[in-house]
């Protein structure tokens, strides 16, 4: 069964929580506490989303985080991809590079699972954060 790994899941509960929140500043401590996240896993997970430029980090007493975007201009895509940092795929041929797999060249369900991982990218990308808050 294809899942997301638990990176994405709580990345893509934090960036719901910040927009959940009019982009309020939001801190790890509070999302971490609030749904029972691991703070050293959200940490890294916040660190990649302001790296990818979803979030925004503010430093100080009063820091935490704040979307970089309007909710509505950020895909579950966009998240995924980030926290990833690769090309996300249903099989070998579709997460890496073809030439990496095997059987690619006789393979006989490149072509219907290659259907299936556009028809997942199409909804990734077109279901925004706001659609989730």
């Amino acid at each position: 069964m294809l899942k997301l790994s638990k990176k994405v899941e709580y990345g893509l509960i934090a960036v719901r929580h910040i927009a959940s929140l009019n982009n309020q500043i939001s801190t790890v401590k509070e999302i971490s506490e609030k749904y029972a996240i691991p703070s050293d896993v959200l940490a890294k997970v916040m660190q990649r989303l302001t790296k990818g430029k979803l979030i925004t980090s503010h430093q100080g007493a009063m820091g935490g985080y704040t979307l970089a975007r309007r909710a509505e201009e950020i895909s579950v895509m966009d998240v995924i991809a980030v926290i990833e940092g690769t090309q996300v795929g249903i099989a070998q041929c579709f997460a890496e590079e073809p030439q990496n797999c095997s059987i690619f060249h006789a393979c006989t369900i490149k072509n219907p699972l290659g259907k299936i991982q556009h028809n997942l990218e199409h909804v990734f990308n077109s279901m925004k954060v706001s659609e989730i808050v």
